[in-house]
């Protein structure tokens, strides 16, 4: 079964988002913005999710974990929980 790890960072609205992700790709520490943005409680652990399956988490936030390249920010990803950045730490297909 496929399984990935991954972190993210849950803000409230798409220009957030976009101004985060703009930031991270200028330089920022993705963990740090993590820590500082994210209304998620895995901001204390700068957005790390660990380790799940295909199915575990919800379906737009799970076709970018199992199809996106590792180590590249993607997002915004629209959720029923807000706007996400995503980013695939790790993968075993």
């Amino acid at each position: 079964m496929a399984r990935a790890s991954a972190r993210h960072i849950l803000v409230d609205s798409e220009a957030k988002c976009n101004e985060l992700k703009q930031a991270i790709e200028n330089g920022a520490d993705f963990a740090q913005v993590a820590k500082e943005n994210s209304s998620c409680p895995s901001s204390r652990d700068g957005g790390a999710l660990g380790t799940f399956g295909r199915g575990e988490m919800v379906r737009e936030f799970d076709e970018v974990v199992f199809s996106a390249p590792i180590g590249v920010v993607q997002g915004p990803v629209k959720t029923q929980f807000g706007y996400h950045l995503v980013e695939v730490t790790e993968r075993q297909d």
